[in-house]
């Protein structure tokens, strides 16, 4: 097979005909790119997510391969990010998401609605008056970015540092070519976010507040089963983790329907379908698009023997339009019923955060619907994210006409 480059300006834009090459020719794929194997059918992604064979540890992995001198230098990027629960195997997993899950409980997660109603409605109201409005910047962007730090006890106002922040991890860990520059930038960020987290912990120990920051804190001074190093990586994986994903499921939401308008209309005229049509972006258009794991021992898939030490990516983006899973997978559905799709995750690393993503993304979307009769996308205009792992655009300028639509 022909070196296959996701890299690529026409790749970025759409992946999905890549995907399905390599799904019917070489489902167990080395790439020389990826220095990984990529499998992109469903049924062999799903059981690697179960596979303890396959390690989530893949930052340690990654360490133990680089030169003493390089690894000093990403030191504190790899400290805390061998911390994130998503890059753990029980039982350390299973011990810090037990700490952070009660956040995210159906309850809690439900409680949360008033306010981000609130949110959508206050983002959306201030460009009423407006011909124009980013999806990106005005709404998909600060929505979950405030929602989090609201948990976490971090000011509004700051939330452009941690954008930054976000996007200098984003790109370490998605990058098509990791170079030093990208690396670097990573470094700095880990540094400032937890010198910026230090401050936000130490104000919570002052003066105790009703949020996940004081809950976790509490847990951490109160007895040993959360070192303050975890604390830090907890919080840059919440902070991290609780917009990315959302920012770009709504801004693919928008796309999406811009460009199948008769699914909009649908949806306009039964908009009680919005979750379903939340469910079906999910799957058509990922906004998480690999899962990497690490092989602990040999595991063949299709006759190919991926070596111990090898790194694995499940290609949820490419699971997700596998026609042997999904019916007509290329068609975007909001009807469709059989949707189990993987971008999620699946099993004991399944996300977290999913029911919060979830409304955060519904509730958007349902406001749009609500105010907009149409969307008007400007295709020439968009800029998809040189990312590997996550998927939506810089930028999303929509044509607004204000108001409560029609």
């Amino acid at each position: 097979m022909p070196l296959l480059d996701f890299s690529t300006p026409a790749a970025r834009r759409d992946p999905y005909p890549l995907y399905r090459q390599l799904q019917e020719t070489e489902p167990a794929y080395f790439s020389e790119a990826w220095n990984a194997w990529l499998l992109t059918r469903y049924a062999d992604a799903e059981s690697a997510f179960k596979d303890r064979r396959l390690s989530a540890n893949r930052s340690s992995g990654y360490a133990a391969k680089l030169p003493d001198a390089v690894k000093e230098k990403l030191k504190p990027l790899i400290d805390n990010l061998s911390r994130w629960t998503l890059l753990l195997d029980p039982p350390d997993h299973t011990r810090l998401r037990g700490l952070i899950s009660k956040a995210f409980t159906p309850r809690a997660v439900e409680a949360m609605r008033p306010r981000i109603q609130s949110l959508v409605s206050e983002l959306l109201d201030r460009h009423s008056a407006s011909e124009h409005l980013d999806v990106i910047a005005d709404l998909a962007y600060p929505l979950p970015t405030i929602v989090i730090a609201d948990m976490l006890g971090v000011p509004a106002q700051d939330s452009h540092l941690l954008k930054g922040w976000s996007d200098a991890i984003a790109s370490f860990m998605g990058a098509s070519q990791l170079g030093p520059e990208i690396a670097g930038r990573a470094v700095r960020a880990v540094v400032e976010m937890e010198g910026y987290l230090r401050i936000v912990m130490e104000e919570h120990r002052r003066a105790p507040k009703p949020n996940l920051m004081s809950q976790l804190l509490a847990v951490r001074d109160e007895g040993e089963s959360l070192s303050e190093a975890e604390l830090l990586a907890t919080c840059v994986t919440l902070l991290f983790g609780g917009h990315e994903t959302t920012t770009n499921l709504i801004g693919n939401a928008v796309i999406a329907l811009a460009r199948h308008p008769e699914q909009y209309r649908l949806l306009r005229a039964s908009p009680e379908r919005v979750p379903a049509a939340i469910e079906e972006v999910l799957r058509y258009d990922s906004p998480v698009q690999r899962m990497g794991r690490v092989a602990l021992e040999d595991v063949e898939y299709h006759g190919r023997t991926v070596r111990k030490g090898d790194r694995v990516f499940m290609v949820m983006g490419a699971c997700n339009r596998d026609p042997l899973q999904f019916s007509e997978p290329d068609r975007f559905d909001i009807t469709r019923r059989e949707n189990r799709h993987l971008s999620l995750g699946y099993g004991i690393h399944f996300c977290l955060g999913a029911a919060l993503g979830r409304l955060e993304g519904q509730i958007a979307l349902a406001a749009m619907v609500e105010r907009l009769p149409e969307l008007h996308v400007d295709e020439a205009k968009l800029q998809w994210i040189d990312n590997l792992t996550i998927r939506g655009v810089t930028s999303l300028p929509l044509r607004w006409t204000g108001g409560k639509g029609t």
